[in-house]
């Protein structure tokens, strides 16, 4: 599908840099082209141009490459000016790009373009953007894969086995009269089981993808001065916080990402739960409480001095979130006490020392135990929710037709339904608002 019109953005980061980059895409590129540098650069060759503005006085000096459709990264006619970085070059270079009659690209467009012309598919796209976004090695290591096409390449094999079993099953519903038993159940079963397999493998490295993707959201709560802003340092393994023997030093929310075993971490350190009337505290501590509400775990800290005393705001923490929690005996240089982390059926214990550093370890591993982080030599495919959601409900769909065997209009069906869950991930079946919503997210240049 060839776009009617020509768009342009900047393709690079805002702010000052050694190169910037502005993309055009779309028919006008060419003309684009000439307007720009006086010649047509020769396909796919770099090429040293003056770009100039309407007045034909030189805006920049730089390389412009052009990009002949089909044989480019959307598909149709490219051109990419790589110049000077600065904030004002590149707005007279896409400015004056506008001014030749295109229109400044919407968020993702030329990915999206690129999906629409058949260049990537809709999980090959998506990756684009998270690679991008990507806050670790493990996690860009990840989008690479589904960038390179091997979980819709994988998502493709299942579908395939999927075509091949509905053949069977459907070619005896179509042509009952002719009363020849196409299908051998026992066959049918042994395929969908093999499907089974491959789907809930797919979804064991989605699931893992996903958590690379996301990261965990971790939050650290607890009454004032039993060192979460210590521990907070600790795991950064730098001054992030301030640490005083003041309770209620720490009055809004700091946040720092980490990376433990490959897994982005975000760790959140909130303001001490305590009564105050202090009005800038309460302030802080009813920002503790929403920060609660999307964590995906509770870091509680307590002192070990006075590790089993509850206030009615830390029971108020379990009303406000459904995190796994991880109760935290900080300071056990205290006492002479050795680092341990045990495993309780609701929540996870470790003693520790935020000061000295022992124990810090043992709670990396927890973290990493509660995250349902797998760590491997296998990277995983990089993955969204959308993406387990699509597996889950093909797996479920495989189910119901393995016991639908015996009634072949209702196996075919849930048959269809799966192939039709799975082409969701690929973009095979895909409506227009999910596609919006999707590219919506992109940096505008890609």
């Amino acid at each position: 599908m060839q776009a009617a019109d020509t768009i342009a953005a900047v393709a690079t980061g805002y702010g000052r840099a050694g190169i910037g980059v502005v993309r055009i895409s779309g028919p006008g590129a060419r003309q684009l082209a000439v307007s720009l540098t006086r010649q047509l650069p020769p396909g796919r060759h770099a090429a040293l141009s003056e770009f100039r503005d309407a007045d034909g006085r030189v805006i920049d000096r730089g390389i412009a490459i052009f990009f002949p459709g089909p044989r480019s990264y959307t598909g149709e006619d490219v051109l990419e000016l790589q110049g000077h970085g600065g904030v004002a070059v590149l707005r007279m270079l896409l400015r004056r790009c506008v001014e030749l009659g295109a229109r400044v690209a919407e968020p993702g467009e030329f990915t999206k373009r690129a999906f629409l012309n058949d260049k990537i598919d809709l999980a090959q796209a998506e990756s684009v953007a998270d690679l991008i976004d990507a806050s670790s090695a493990d996690a860009v290591r990840s989008a690479q894969r589904s960038l390179s096409g091997e979980f819709s390449a994988k998502v493709n094999c299942v579908v395939a086995q999927l075509v091949e079993i509905r053949m069977l099953v459907e070619a005896v519903l179509d042509f009952p009269e002719e009363q020849v038993d196409l299908v051998d159940h026992h066959q049918v079963a042994s395929r969908l089981h093999t499907v089974q397999a491959e789907i809930a493998e797919l979804i064991e490295s989605a699931t893992q993808g996903h958590l690379l993707r996301e990261g965990l959201r971790v939050v650290l709560t607890g009454a004032p001065n039993v060192g979460k802003s210590s521990l907070m340092n600790r795991l950064a393994e730098e001054e992030v916080a301030i640490v005083t023997e003041v309770p209620g030093t720490t009055r809004d929310v700091l946040q720092r990402e980490l990376v433990v075993s490959g897994l982005p971490v975000h760790v959140i350190d909130t303001a001490g739960l305590r009564e105050s009337d202090d009005p800038v505290e309460r302030i802080g501590v009813a920002r503790s409480l929403e920060q609660l509400e999307q964590a995906d775990v509770v870091l509680e800290i307590r002192d070990v001095l006075a590790a089993d005393a509850e206030s009615s705001l830390q029971k108020l923490v379990e009303l406000r979130t459904g995190a796994r929690k991880i109760i935290v005996i900080n300071k056990i240089d205290l006492t002479g006490k050795t680092p341990e982390a045990v495993h309780e059926d609701d929540y996870d214990k470790v003693w520790l020392s935020a000061r000295s550093g022992a124990g810090i370890d043992l709670l990396r591993q927890t973290l990493l135990s509660v995250s349902g982080r797998r760590v491997t030599d296998e990277i995983p495919f990089m993955a969204r929710e959308r993406h387990i959601v699509s597996l889950k409900r093909a797996l479920a769909d495989v189910q119901r037709a393995s016991q639908e065997i015996q009634r072949l209009e209702l196996c075919a069906e849930e048959l269809r339904l799966a192939q039709q869950s799975l082409g969701q991930i690929t973009g095979e079946f895909s409506a227009d608002d999910l596609l919006g919503e999707i590219f919506s997210r992109f940096c505008i240049g890609k």
